[in-house]
């Protein structure tokens, strides 16, 4: 089985083919995240650009997209989480992480995506990060003249916080 890249557990023929051959339409925000990923990951910049709403296309750079298409290797989508975006909505919400390598680096591309569907076309409006949650220190924070963790009866600074 030719496995779909949006890790669907689909055969690409099943699962975004369809949408790619323009056999079908996506028929919810979902699926045309899907469709979108699995294009960037067999090079499809035409559909890129076709799924994005008509409005939006004047700000996208298709040689970026294009470059950043070739040089990833796409390892997996990951949906977070979905808002509306059903067969009968005209707006959805798709949180996803886009999995790739380029070189030995393994990333990941987390965006929280928004659609808007006119007629019977879903499109892909625009994109925005998540917020980065502050780390919070479930210990409390070894200062450099407090007593050394380790037992040692040194400061922290000149026993295991010292600068070697």
């Amino acid at each position: 089985m030719n496995a779909c890249p949006c890790s669907n557990e689909k055969s690409y023929a099943e699962c975004c083919q369809p949408y790619h051959d323009k056999e079908q339409k996506p028929p919810t925000a979902e699926k045309l995240m899907r469709s979108r990923y699995s294009a960037f990951a067999k090079g499809l910049t035409t559909y890129i650009r076709n799924t994005f709403h008509p409005d939006h296309r004047g700000d996208v750079n298709m040689d970026e997209i294009k470059a950043w298409s070739d040089r990833a290797d796409w390892t997996g989508l990951e949906i977070v989480r979905t808002e509306a975006g059903g067969p009968d909505d005209e707006h959805g919400v798709v949180e996803f992480i886009a999995h790739y390598k380029e070189g030995k680096a393994t990333q990941h591309y987390h965006e929280i995506g928004t659609f808007k569907k006119e007629g019977e076309q879903w499109y892909f409006v625009d994109g925005t990060r998540p917020k980065q949650k502050p780390v919070v220190r479930e210990a409390a924070k070894v200062g450099r003249n407090d007593p050394c963790s380790c037992g040692s009866g040194k400061k922290f600074k000149k026993c295991c916080g010292k600068k070697r």
